[in-house]
């Protein structure tokens, strides 16, 4: 039998930080208002009036464990 080894080809590409700042910047602003929105969209700091949001991310602020009681 022979025996052959294959050796990958192809190699990584570098990915600039220029490109990738916009992203990351972008993806940290939708986080940050995802937490603002699950852990303190009630009461005082609200800006959205009702309890709307509040019910909506309910369980979801349970699960991360933010009390809201």
């Amino acid at each position: 039998m022979t025996s052959a080894t294959f050796a990958p080809t192809a190699e990584p590409i570098a990915i600039p930080i220029r490109e990738a700042l916009p992203w990351v910047v972008f993806a940290g602003l939708i986080l940050m208002l995802a937490i603002y929105f699950v852990g303190a969209e009630e009461g005082a700091t609200s800006l959205i009036k009702g309890m709307y949001v509040h019910e909506f991310v309910h369980d979801g602020r349970h699960l991360l464990g933010f009390p809201c009681h």
